[in-house]
C-alpha cells in the first residue's frame, strides 16, 4: 500500500494522475538501483537534490538520475559564487523529507526549483514520491504548475 506522503496528498489535491512503483531501497545506492529494480531507464528517473548557495540559501535540482549537476554552472544560472549539496541532516530540514526520500513535491519550506530542461522532453518521469523505496510516475510537464521551476542546462556526464 502506498504511503501518505506530502508528495502525493499534494498530486491528489490537484487531480494529477500519477503511478505508485515501490522498489527494495539501497542505502546510497541512488538512481542506479531503482532503475535496476525496476526496470526502468536511469535516465527517467529524476533525482531531487537539495542544494545551498554560499549564502546557506537552499534550493532544489531535479536531475536526471544518470547525469550530475555542475554545481559551478549553476552557481553562474542563480547568482551565487557557489552552490553545494546540503548535508543530510540540513537537507531533511529544509524539505520535510528523509534523503533518498526526498520529493520536489510537498516540500516543508518553500525553496526555488530548477529543472534540467531535458526532463521536460521525456514522456513520462520517476520522481520520488516522499518515502524511500517509493516512486511516483508523472508526465514531466505537470511539474511546470506544482512546483514553478526555472529551466537550466547544468547537467554533466557522470564521472
Amino acid at each position: 500500500r502506498a504511503p501518505s506522503t506530502n508528495a502525493t496528498r499534494l498530486l491528489k489535491q490537484q487531480g494529477v494522475a500519477y503511478t505508485e512503483h515501490f522498489y527494495r531501497y539501497e542505502e546510497r545506492g541512488g538512481t542506479k538501483v531503482s532503475a535496476r529494480e525496476l526496470g526502468f531507464d536511469e535516465h527517467s528517473i529524476i533525482k531531487t537534490l537539495v542544494m545551498e548557495d554560499d549564502q546557506k540559501r537552499p534550493l532544489v535540482v531535479l536531475m536526471h538520475g544518470d547525469r550530475e549537476v555542475s554545481t559551478k554552472e549553476l552557481a553562474r544560472v542563480v547568482g551565487a559564487r557557489s552552490v553545494q549539496a546540503c548535508k543530510p541532516e540540513v537537507a531533511d530540514r529544509h524539505s520535510g523529507y528523509q534523503v533518498g526520500g526526498t520529493s520536489p513535491l510537498g516540500t516543508r519550506r518553500a525553496m526555488p526549483v530548477y529543472i534540467e530542461r531535458t526532463v521536460l522532453e521525456l514522456p513520462r518521469i520517476y520522481l520520488n514520491g516522499g518515502s524511500r523505496g517509493f516512486l511516483v510516475g508523472i508526465d514531466p510537464k505537470v511539474l511546470l504548475g506544482l512546483v514553478k521551476p526555472t529551466l537550466v542546462d547544468v547537467a554533466i556526464e557522470k564521472g
